[in-house]
């Protein structure tokens, strides 16, 4: 195994509610790796697909907009600079997504190849988890143009780096799921959500879109958002979806709380 979990597990801390919301593909040939590694990124909250091969790594982005990409260069069926590539010059839609290789090649020259191709970062086999997960935050932390940890709308502040959501002086006890949408919604504000924009980048492909997790989830958290007499700040743009609203920002949508 190339990546040392035990190390990661030693040091890791429980936390509640520890991601980022964010839909991740991990595209590695070997197997038991990419569980591991699939494993480890959904302790932290995200949502996590894996292909085994760069065939269909591509068939997967051609459907899901994946945030980021955990991507092995050296597969059997297509090399992972090509993928890269692809991503980059045809993405699905709107930007392409992130990418991060994960690779045995050391060499300054196959570091500065990736790069070249399109990588945004590049970690080398073996490494700790911790390390990654850090990676994935660092990038993931570029989306909506927030370089920083911790996000703030209103009274509300999340910090991506400490795992921690509160309202005002209030800390808030979020679920992983619940703090992984949070922190989409404080990264997308005053944008309008579908139910099926969510399912894409806060589930995985093992979610049930014929469900109501997504409306029973935005429930919950908007429940625990509000308390007393502070007011609600994710909204129901009807028959559209929902929206974190920005208490300054004017409102011209009719609103539902459903």
């Amino acid at each position: 195994m190339a990546v040392n979990l035990a190390h990661d597990k030693r040091n890791r801390k429980t936390r509640t509610g520890s991601v980022s919301a964010m839909r991740i593909l991990v595209v590695d040939d070997e197997v038991e790796l990419a569980d591991a590694v699939a494993r480890g990124l959904r302790r932290e909250g995200y949502a996590v697909d894996i292909a085994n091969g760069g065939v269909e790594a591509l068939e997967k982005a051609a459907l899901v907009p994946y945030d980021l990409v955990c991507l092995d260069l050296t597969m059997p069926d297509m090399d992972g600079l090509d993928v890269c590539r692809q991503l980059r010059d045809d993405p699905p839609e709107g930007e392409p997504p992130r990418v991060l290789m994960l690779t045995a090649r050391d060499s300054v020259d196959d570091r500065i190849d990736g790069l070249d191709h399109g990588a945004d970062d590049y970690l080398v086999k073996p490494f700790a988890l911790g390390e990654l997960t850090a990676r994935v935050r660092s990038l993931l932390r570029r989306d909506a143009a927030k370089s920083g940890s911790v996000l703030a709308v209103g009274d509300i502040e999340l910090d991506d780096t400490k795992h921690r959501a509160r309202r005002g002086q209030r800390d808030l006890e979020l679920t992983a799921k619940e703090f992984a949408l949070l922190r989409y919604f404080m990264t997308h504000v005053d944008d309008v959500l579908s139910q099926e924009h969510l399912l894409e980048h806060v589930w995985d492909e093992h979610a049930d879109p014929f469900t109501n997790t997504v409306r029973v989830t935005v429930g919950t958290l908007r429940r625990k958002l509000s308390s007393d007499d502070e007011a609600q700040l994710i909204e129901t743009v009807i028959g559209k979806g929902y929206r974190l609203m920005d208490p300054d920002a004017p409102d011209d949508d009719a609103q539902g709380n459903d």
